[in-house]
C-alpha cells in the first residue's frame, strides 16, 4: 500500500510527522472556514484538497506503523499505541467531509447569490451547524492526534531513558 522503510529507517517514524501536521492544521482551517466563509472562497479548492491529503495520509502511515509493529517485539504499549492509531481514519473521513461541504457551502453562497435555491446554504441554522459539526470534528481529530502521538513516544522510549546523565566518550 506505501513505503515500508525509506533510507533504512521505518517509514513510520517519517510519515508520522506528516499525520501530526496536516490533521492539526486542516482542522483549524476547517473550523476558521466554517466561521468565515470568506476564507473558505480565498482558500477555494485548498480546502478540500488539504482534506484529502491528509485523509491519504492516514492510511499510509498505519500501514507503515502495522509493518513495523510487526518488526519489533510484543509489547503492550506498541500494541495501544497500534490501537488508538486504527481510530484516526474515520475523524481523517471526517476533516476530509467537512473541509469539502464548508468550501461547498461557501462557494454555493457566492454561485447562487441571487438564486433562492441557494438560499438555505447561508441560512443561520445551518450556519451554526456546520460551524459546531466542524468544530466537534476537528477538536477530536486533533485530541485523537495528540493522544496516538503520546503513546507511540511512550511506546518508542519508555525503556531507552536514563533517569541519570550519560557521559559520552570524554
Amino acid at each position: 500500500m506505501g513505503p515500508t522503510v525509506v533510507n533504512g529507517l521505518p517509514a513510520h517514524v517519517l510519515l508520522v510527522h506528516g499525520v501530526v501536521v496536516l490533521v492539526p492544521l486542516t482542522a483549524l482551517a476547517v473550523v476558521v472556514c466554517a466561521v468565515w466563509p470568506a476564507g473558505a472562497r480565498r482558500l477555494g479548492l485548498l480546502l478540500p484538497a488539504l482534506g484529502f491529503v491528509t485523509l491519504a495520509s492516514v492510511p499510509l502511515t498505519t500501514h507503515a506503523g502495522e509493518w513495523l509493529e510487526a518488526h519489533v517485539g510484543s509489547d503492550p504499549l506498541v500494541r495501544r499505541h497500534a490501537d488508538l492509531g486504527d481510530g484516526l481514519l474515520p475523524w481523517a473521513v471526517g476533516l476530509f467531509l467537512f473541509s469539502a461541504a464548508v468550501w461547498w457551502m461557501a462557494r454555493r453562497q457566492t454561485v447562487g447569490a441571487g438564486d433562492s435555491s441557494a438560499a438555505w446554504v447561508a441560512s443561520a441554522p445551518v450556519r451554526v451547524a456546520a460551524v459546531l459539526l466542524s468544530l466537534a470534528v476537528a477538536t477530536g481529530s486533533v485530541v485523537d492526534v495528540y493522544r496516538i502521538g503520546d503513546s507511540g513516544a511512550k511506546a518508542a522510549w519508555h525503556d531507552s531513558l536514563s533517569q541519570t546523565t550519560q557521559q559520552h566518550g570524554k
